[in-house]
Protein backbone atom coordinates (compact mmCIF):
# COMPACT_ATOMS: atom_id res chain seq x y z
CA UNK A 1 0.00 0.00 0.00
CA UNK A 2 2.66 2.15 1.18
CA UNK A 3 3.98 1.97 -2.90
CA UNK A 4 0.56 2.90 -4.31
CA UNK A 5 0.66 5.89 -1.81
CA UNK A 6 3.65 7.34 -2.79
CA UNK A 7 2.90 6.87 -6.03
CA UNK A 8 -0.76 8.83 -5.65
CA UNK A 9 0.99 11.40 -3.34
CA UNK A 10 4.05 12.43 -5.84
CA UNK A 11 1.40 13.23 -8.05
CA UNK A 12 -0.30 15.80 -6.75
CA UNK A 13 2.85 16.85 -5.02
CA UNK A 14 3.93 17.85 -8.56
CA UNK A 15 0.00 19.22 -9.05
CA UNK A 16 0.66 21.65 -6.15
CA UNK A 17 4.56 22.81 -6.83
CA UNK A 18 3.42 23.19 -10.74
CA UNK A 19 0.48 25.09 -10.30
CA UNK A 20 1.51 27.24 -7.53
CA UNK A 21 5.11 28.32 -9.29
CA UNK A 22 4.26 28.10 -13.51
CA UNK A 23 2.37 29.00 -15.78
CA UNK A 24 -1.45 28.42 -16.23
CA UNK A 25 -0.23 26.02 -19.40
CA UNK A 26 0.68 23.29 -16.70
CA UNK A 27 -2.25 24.15 -14.57
CA UNK A 28 -4.95 22.83 -17.32
CA UNK A 29 -1.75 19.95 -18.09
CA UNK A 30 -2.87 19.39 -13.91
CA UNK A 31 -6.18 19.40 -14.66
CA UNK A 32 -6.14 17.28 -17.51
CA UNK A 33 -4.21 14.62 -16.24
CA UNK A 34 -6.11 13.95 -13.34
CA UNK A 35 -9.32 13.57 -15.32
CA UNK A 36 -7.26 11.08 -17.36
CA UNK A 37 -5.82 9.26 -14.69
CA UNK A 38 -9.48 8.27 -13.29
CA UNK A 39 -10.14 7.50 -16.66
CA UNK A 40 -7.34 4.95 -17.68
CA UNK A 41 -7.45 3.61 -14.26
CA UNK A 42 -10.56 1.37 -15.09
CA UNK A 43 -8.76 0.28 -18.55
CA UNK A 44 -6.53 -2.21 -17.27
CA UNK A 45 -8.89 -3.94 -14.57
CA UNK A 46 -12.59 -3.52 -15.90
CA UNK A 47 -12.40 -6.51 -18.12
CA UNK A 48 -11.54 -8.35 -15.30
CA UNK A 49 -14.27 -6.31 -12.80
CA UNK A 50 -16.96 -6.90 -15.13
CA UNK A 51 -16.66 -10.85 -15.60
CA UNK A 52 -18.49 -11.16 -12.24
CA UNK A 53 -21.10 -8.60 -12.96
CA UNK A 54 -24.79 -10.40 -13.71
CA UNK A 55 -25.23 -10.49 -17.66
CA UNK A 56 -21.69 -9.30 -18.65
CA UNK A 57 -20.73 -9.95 -22.47
CA UNK A 58 -17.94 -9.38 -23.70
CA UNK A 59 -19.82 -7.05 -26.25
CA UNK A 60 -21.12 -5.15 -23.13
CA UNK A 61 -17.50 -4.84 -21.72
CA UNK A 62 -16.75 -3.12 -24.30
CA UNK A 63 -19.29 -0.93 -24.43
CA UNK A 64 -18.84 0.09 -21.14
CA UNK A 65 -15.13 0.79 -21.60
CA UNK A 66 -15.92 2.55 -24.70
CA UNK A 67 -19.52 4.27 -23.96
CA UNK A 68 -17.61 7.70 -22.31
CA UNK A 69 -16.06 8.58 -26.43
CA UNK A 70 -19.71 8.15 -27.80
CA UNK A 71 -20.66 11.04 -25.55
CA UNK A 72 -17.37 13.19 -25.82
CA UNK A 73 -17.54 12.91 -29.26
CA UNK A 74 -21.18 14.15 -29.92
CA UNK A 75 -20.42 17.13 -27.05
CA UNK A 76 -17.03 18.05 -27.90
CA UNK A 77 -18.28 20.37 -31.14
CA UNK A 78 -20.65 21.96 -29.38
CA UNK A 79 -18.24 22.60 -26.16
CA UNK A 80 -15.67 24.18 -28.69
CA UNK A 81 -18.36 25.93 -30.25
CA UNK A 82 -19.67 27.57 -27.14
CA UNK A 83 -15.99 28.45 -25.62
CA UNK A 84 -15.40 30.24 -28.65
CA UNK A 85 -18.63 32.48 -27.87
CA UNK A 86 -18.89 32.34 -24.58
CA UNK A 87 -15.67 31.78 -22.88
CA UNK A 88 -13.41 28.45 -22.20
CA UNK A 89 -13.34 28.79 -17.96
CA UNK A 90 -17.15 28.18 -18.31
CA UNK A 91 -17.40 24.83 -20.28
CA UNK A 92 -14.78 23.63 -18.59
CA UNK A 93 -16.32 23.96 -15.04
CA UNK A 94 -19.40 22.57 -16.65
CA UNK A 95 -17.47 19.22 -18.04
CA UNK A 96 -15.81 18.76 -14.82
CA UNK A 97 -19.08 18.81 -12.77
CA UNK A 98 -20.88 16.52 -15.02
CA UNK A 99 -18.16 14.06 -15.19
CA UNK A 100 -18.11 13.90 -11.13
CA UNK A 101 -21.77 12.94 -11.30
CA UNK A 102 -20.82 10.36 -13.97
CA UNK A 103 -18.20 8.48 -11.54
CA UNK A 104 -20.06 8.91 -8.43
CA UNK A 105 -23.49 7.15 -10.63
CA UNK A 106 -21.14 4.53 -12.11
CA UNK A 107 -19.09 3.82 -8.31
CA UNK A 108 -23.17 3.30 -6.99
CA UNK A 109 -23.66 1.17 -9.19
CA UNK A 110 -23.87 -3.34 -9.02
CA UNK A 111 -25.21 -3.70 -12.93
CA UNK A 112 -23.25 -3.37 -16.26
CA UNK A 113 -26.54 -0.83 -17.06
CA UNK A 114 -25.44 1.34 -14.35
CA UNK A 115 -22.08 1.54 -15.27
CA UNK A 116 -22.55 2.51 -18.46
CA UNK A 117 -24.90 4.87 -18.02
CA UNK A 118 -22.24 6.05 -15.85
CA UNK A 119 -19.64 5.91 -18.10
CA UNK A 120 -22.11 7.77 -20.78
CA UNK A 121 -22.51 10.52 -18.39
CA UNK A 122 -18.58 11.08 -17.41
CA UNK A 123 -18.14 11.41 -21.45
CA UNK A 124 -20.83 14.29 -21.45
CA UNK A 125 -18.06 16.31 -19.06
CA UNK A 126 -16.99 17.31 -22.81
CA UNK A 127 -13.63 19.76 -22.31
CA UNK A 128 -11.01 18.43 -24.04
CA UNK A 129 -11.29 20.47 -27.37
CA UNK A 130 -12.45 23.85 -24.65
CA UNK A 131 -8.77 22.81 -22.48
CA UNK A 132 -6.55 22.45 -25.52
CA UNK A 133 -7.85 25.69 -27.23
CA UNK A 134 -7.50 27.75 -23.65
CA UNK A 135 -4.38 26.56 -23.68
CA UNK A 136 -3.40 27.52 -27.04
CA UNK A 137 -4.85 31.52 -25.96
CA UNK A 138 -2.96 31.32 -23.15
CA UNK A 139 0.24 30.72 -24.75
CA UNK A 140 2.08 33.00 -27.37
CA UNK A 141 2.85 31.73 -30.52
CA UNK A 142 5.92 30.48 -30.46
CA UNK A 143 5.83 28.68 -26.72
CA UNK A 144 2.54 27.38 -28.35
CA UNK A 145 4.00 24.48 -29.93
CA UNK A 146 5.72 23.35 -25.93
CA UNK A 147 2.65 24.09 -24.26
CA UNK A 148 0.94 21.92 -26.31
CA UNK A 149 4.09 19.22 -25.48
CA UNK A 150 3.65 19.86 -21.99
CA UNK A 151 -0.21 18.81 -21.82
CA UNK A 152 0.19 15.70 -23.63
CA UNK A 153 3.34 14.54 -21.59
CA UNK A 154 0.96 15.26 -18.45
CA UNK A 155 -1.54 13.07 -19.99
CA UNK A 156 1.41 10.09 -20.67
CA UNK A 157 2.47 10.52 -17.38
CA UNK A 158 -1.26 9.84 -15.95
CA UNK A 159 -1.40 6.87 -18.18
CA UNK A 160 1.80 5.55 -16.71
CA UNK A 161 0.51 6.13 -12.99
CA UNK A 162 -2.93 4.95 -14.05
CA UNK A 163 -1.75 1.85 -15.64
CA UNK A 164 0.78 1.40 -12.34
CA UNK A 165 -2.26 2.19 -9.58
CA UNK A 166 -5.15 0.49 -11.04
CA UNK A 167 -4.40 -2.85 -11.08
CA UNK A 168 -3.12 -2.20 -7.46
CA UNK A 169 -5.93 0.31 -6.58
CA UNK A 170 -8.44 -3.08 -7.29
CA UNK A 171 -6.81 -4.82 -5.07
CA UNK A 172 -7.92 -2.40 -2.41
CA UNK A 173 -11.08 -0.94 -3.72
CA UNK A 174 -12.20 -2.58 -6.31
CA UNK A 175 -13.70 -0.56 -9.46
CA UNK A 176 -16.61 1.62 -7.60
CA UNK A 177 -14.10 2.60 -4.95
CA UNK A 178 -11.48 4.09 -8.04
CA UNK A 179 -14.78 5.81 -9.74
CA UNK A 180 -14.86 7.49 -6.50
CA UNK A 181 -11.51 8.71 -6.62
CA UNK A 182 -12.05 9.72 -10.20
CA UNK A 183 -15.04 12.06 -8.60
CA UNK A 184 -12.45 13.36 -6.48
CA UNK A 185 -10.13 14.29 -8.84
CA UNK A 186 -13.18 16.17 -11.19
CA UNK A 187 -13.62 18.28 -7.67
CA UNK A 188 -9.81 18.77 -7.25
CA UNK A 189 -10.12 20.18 -11.20
CA UNK A 190 -12.40 22.33 -10.57
CA UNK A 191 -10.60 24.01 -7.86
CA UNK A 192 -7.28 24.52 -9.89
CA UNK A 193 -9.09 25.98 -12.42
CA UNK A 194 -10.79 28.65 -10.52
CA UNK A 195 -7.37 29.78 -8.68
CA UNK A 196 -4.86 29.23 -11.14
CA UNK A 197 -6.01 29.35 -14.62
CA UNK A 198 -6.41 32.82 -15.90
CA UNK A 199 -9.29 34.41 -18.91
CA UNK A 200 -7.15 34.87 -21.70
CA UNK A 201 -7.53 38.87 -21.59
CA UNK A 202 -6.51 39.48 -25.63
CA UNK A 203 -8.89 37.19 -26.68
CA UNK A 204 -12.43 38.49 -28.45
CA UNK A 205 -14.64 35.30 -28.19
CA UNK A 206 -16.97 35.44 -31.19
CA UNK A 207 -20.42 36.78 -30.28
CA UNK A 208 -21.82 35.01 -33.75
CA UNK A 209 -20.98 31.49 -35.23
CA UNK A 210 -18.31 31.58 -37.27
CA UNK A 211 -17.87 29.46 -40.67
CA UNK A 212 -17.42 25.55 -39.39
CA UNK A 213 -17.96 24.13 -42.54
CA UNK A 214 -14.25 25.31 -43.15
CA UNK A 215 -13.06 23.11 -40.17
CA UNK A 216 -14.64 19.74 -41.80
CA UNK A 217 -13.43 20.63 -45.58
CA UNK A 218 -9.80 21.22 -44.54
CA UNK A 219 -8.29 18.27 -46.25
CA UNK A 220 -5.29 18.33 -43.71
CA UNK A 221 -7.80 18.41 -40.76
CA UNK A 222 -9.21 15.94 -41.68
CA UNK A 223 -6.36 13.64 -41.67
CA UNK A 224 -5.26 14.41 -38.87
CA UNK A 225 -8.64 14.25 -37.29
CA UNK A 226 -9.07 10.39 -38.77
CA UNK A 227 -5.02 9.93 -37.49
CA UNK A 228 -6.52 10.15 -33.54
CA UNK A 229 -9.46 7.92 -34.08
CA UNK A 230 -7.67 5.02 -35.77
CA UNK A 231 -5.07 6.10 -32.57
CA UNK A 232 -7.74 5.80 -29.90
CA UNK A 233 -9.84 3.18 -31.41
CA UNK A 234 -6.48 0.86 -30.82
CA UNK A 235 -5.68 1.97 -27.92
CA UNK A 236 -9.40 1.13 -26.31
CA UNK A 237 -9.33 -1.99 -28.31
CA UNK A 238 -6.42 -2.93 -26.45
CA UNK A 239 -7.42 -2.83 -23.43
CA UNK A 240 -10.79 -4.71 -24.20
CA UNK A 241 -8.54 -7.98 -24.72
CA UNK A 242 -5.17 -7.68 -23.09
CA UNK A 243 -6.07 -8.27 -19.43
CA UNK A 244 -7.42 -11.24 -20.52
CA UNK A 245 -4.77 -11.94 -22.60
CA UNK A 246 -2.17 -11.60 -19.85
CA UNK A 247 -4.32 -13.76 -17.27
CA UNK A 248 -4.26 -16.43 -20.38
CA UNK A 249 -0.16 -16.35 -19.78
CA UNK A 250 -0.92 -16.89 -16.32
CA UNK A 251 0.00 -14.26 -15.07
CA UNK A 252 -1.65 -12.63 -12.11
CA UNK A 253 -3.47 -9.47 -12.37
CA UNK A 254 -1.97 -7.73 -9.26
CA UNK A 255 1.32 -8.48 -11.47
CA UNK A 256 -0.20 -6.93 -14.08
CA UNK A 257 1.97 -3.18 -13.52
CA UNK A 258 4.98 -4.29 -13.55
CA UNK A 259 4.18 -5.05 -17.36
CA UNK A 260 2.83 -2.01 -18.09
CA UNK A 261 5.17 0.42 -16.16
CA UNK A 262 8.12 -1.97 -17.86
CA UNK A 263 7.27 -1.36 -21.69
CA UNK A 264 6.33 2.25 -21.30
CA UNK A 265 9.21 3.58 -19.64
CA UNK A 266 11.14 1.77 -22.39
CA UNK A 267 9.07 2.99 -24.82
CA UNK A 268 9.53 6.59 -23.73
CA UNK A 269 13.14 6.33 -23.63
CA UNK A 270 13.06 4.58 -26.95
CA UNK A 271 10.92 7.75 -28.45
CA UNK A 272 13.10 10.22 -27.29
CA UNK A 273 15.54 9.76 -30.51
CA UNK A 274 13.12 9.78 -32.95
CA UNK A 275 11.57 13.55 -31.61
CA UNK A 276 15.20 15.02 -31.95
CA UNK A 277 15.48 13.56 -34.97
CA UNK A 278 11.95 14.74 -36.33
CA UNK A 279 12.61 17.67 -35.06
CA UNK A 280 16.02 18.93 -35.60
CA UNK A 281 16.79 17.49 -38.80
CA UNK A 282 13.11 18.39 -39.73
CA UNK A 283 12.30 14.40 -40.95
CA UNK A 284 9.19 14.77 -39.00
CA UNK A 285 6.79 13.25 -41.54
CA UNK A 286 9.09 10.27 -42.21
CA UNK A 287 9.03 9.53 -38.75
CA UNK A 288 5.76 10.08 -38.28
CA UNK A 289 4.89 7.95 -41.03
CA UNK A 290 7.40 5.24 -39.89
CA UNK A 291 5.65 5.45 -36.50
CA UNK A 292 1.87 4.31 -38.06
CA UNK A 293 4.14 1.53 -39.70
CA UNK A 294 5.44 0.20 -36.33
CA UNK A 295 2.30 0.82 -34.72
CA UNK A 296 0.20 -1.32 -37.37
CA UNK A 297 3.09 -3.87 -37.19
CA UNK A 298 2.87 -4.19 -33.33
CA UNK A 299 -0.78 -5.16 -33.29
CA UNK A 300 -0.27 -7.50 -35.94
CA UNK A 301 2.38 -9.39 -34.14
CA UNK A 302 0.25 -9.45 -31.20
CA UNK A 303 -2.50 -11.20 -32.93
CA UNK A 304 -0.17 -13.72 -33.62
CA UNK A 305 1.95 -14.04 -30.00
CA UNK A 306 -1.29 -13.77 -27.63
CA UNK A 307 -0.38 -16.96 -26.09
CA UNK A 308 3.20 -15.78 -25.33
CA UNK A 309 4.17 -13.50 -22.41
CA UNK A 310 7.74 -12.46 -24.13
CA UNK A 311 6.25 -11.78 -27.69
CA UNK A 312 3.39 -9.48 -25.77
CA UNK A 313 5.76 -7.83 -23.97
CA UNK A 314 8.03 -7.48 -26.62
CA UNK A 315 4.80 -5.94 -29.24
CA UNK A 316 3.83 -3.81 -26.43
CA UNK A 317 6.73 -2.10 -26.47
CA UNK A 318 6.77 -1.48 -30.28
CA UNK A 319 2.89 -0.55 -29.54
CA UNK A 320 3.53 2.19 -27.21
CA UNK A 321 6.67 3.58 -28.76
CA UNK A 322 4.70 4.38 -31.70
CA UNK A 323 1.58 5.93 -29.79
CA UNK A 324 3.59 8.18 -27.36
CA UNK A 325 5.37 9.51 -30.62
CA UNK A 326 2.09 10.18 -32.28
CA UNK A 327 -0.08 10.74 -29.20
CA UNK A 328 2.13 13.61 -28.90
CA UNK A 329 2.41 15.33 -32.50
CA UNK A 330 -1.06 15.66 -33.36
CA UNK A 331 -2.09 18.32 -31.20
CA UNK A 332 0.56 20.24 -32.12
CA UNK A 333 0.35 19.33 -35.70
CA UNK A 334 -3.76 20.63 -34.92
CA UNK A 335 -2.79 24.07 -33.37
CA UNK A 336 -0.47 24.89 -36.00
CA UNK A 337 -2.60 24.45 -38.59
CA UNK A 338 -6.16 25.50 -37.27
CA UNK A 339 -7.20 28.94 -37.49
CA UNK A 340 -7.08 31.11 -34.74
CA UNK A 341 -10.61 32.32 -34.80
CA UNK A 342 -12.45 29.36 -34.58
CA UNK A 343 -9.75 27.24 -32.93
CA UNK A 344 -12.24 25.68 -30.66
CA UNK A 345 -14.46 24.12 -33.01
CA UNK A 346 -11.18 23.12 -35.25
CA UNK A 347 -10.27 21.56 -31.29
CA UNK A 348 -13.59 20.31 -30.75
CA UNK A 349 -13.66 18.28 -34.61
CA UNK A 350 -10.08 16.60 -33.18
CA UNK A 351 -11.55 15.55 -29.87
CA UNK A 352 -14.97 14.69 -31.05
CA UNK A 353 -13.09 12.43 -33.46
CA UNK A 354 -10.29 10.96 -30.81
CA UNK A 355 -13.51 10.02 -28.37
CA UNK A 356 -15.17 8.33 -31.22
CA UNK A 357 -12.59 6.73 -32.08
CA UNK A 358 -12.18 5.50 -28.39
CA UNK A 359 -16.04 4.65 -28.54
CA UNK A 360 -15.28 2.56 -31.68
CA UNK A 361 -12.53 0.66 -30.16
CA UNK A 362 -14.54 -0.21 -26.70
CA UNK A 363 -17.52 -1.86 -29.43
CA UNK A 364 -15.63 -3.24 -32.39
CA UNK A 365 -13.09 -4.87 -29.56
CA UNK A 366 -15.78 -6.58 -27.37
CA UNK A 367 -17.57 -7.23 -30.46
CA UNK A 368 -14.65 -9.05 -32.23
CA UNK A 369 -13.76 -10.74 -29.07
CA UNK A 370 -16.90 -12.16 -28.66
CA UNK A 371 -17.82 -13.42 -31.85
CA UNK A 372 -14.09 -14.44 -33.39
CA UNK A 373 -11.31 -14.31 -30.39
CA UNK A 374 -8.62 -11.88 -29.04
CA UNK A 375 -6.32 -12.38 -31.81
CA UNK A 376 -9.01 -10.93 -34.26
CA UNK A 377 -8.92 -7.86 -32.58
CA UNK A 378 -5.55 -7.38 -32.78
CA UNK A 379 -5.71 -8.72 -36.57
CA UNK A 380 -8.65 -6.24 -37.22
CA UNK A 381 -6.62 -2.92 -35.56
CA UNK A 382 -3.32 -3.92 -37.58
CA UNK A 383 -5.29 -4.11 -40.86
CA UNK A 384 -6.86 -0.93 -40.21
CA UNK A 385 -3.69 1.23 -39.58
CA UNK A 386 -3.15 0.91 -43.59
CA UNK A 387 -5.99 3.30 -44.08
CA UNK A 388 -4.21 6.13 -41.94
CA UNK A 389 -0.95 5.05 -43.96
CA UNK A 390 -2.12 5.70 -47.01
CA UNK A 391 -3.90 9.20 -45.47
CA UNK A 392 -0.72 9.70 -44.04
CA UNK A 393 1.76 9.53 -46.53
CA UNK A 394 -0.35 11.67 -48.81
CA UNK A 395 -0.44 14.76 -46.28
CA UNK A 396 1.71 17.72 -46.65
CA UNK A 397 5.04 18.03 -44.38
CA UNK A 398 3.76 19.67 -41.39
CA UNK A 399 4.78 23.89 -41.25
CA UNK A 400 7.58 24.76 -38.89
CA UNK A 401 7.49 25.95 -35.42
Amino acid sequence: MSFLSGLIAYHFFLTIIMTTNQSATVALASIMSMRMLGLFMIFPVFALYAQDLPGATPLLVGLAIGIYGLTQAILQIPFGMLSDRFGRKPIIYIGLFLFALGSIMAAMSTSMTGIILGRALQGCGAIASTVLALTADLSPEEHRTKAMAILGISIGASFILALIAGPLLYRWIDVPGIFWLTAVFALAGIIILHFKVPVPLNHKFQREPVPFKSVLQDTQLLRLNIGILVLHLLLTSLFVVLPIALVNTQLEPAHHWQVYISVLIASIIAMVPFIIIAEKYRHFKIIFVGAIVLLGLSELGLSYLVDSFIGIVIMLFFFFTAVNFLESSLPSLISKIAPTKNRGAAMGVYSSSQFFGAFLGGLLGGWLHQHYSIGAVFAFCGTLTLLWFILAVTMQSPPKS
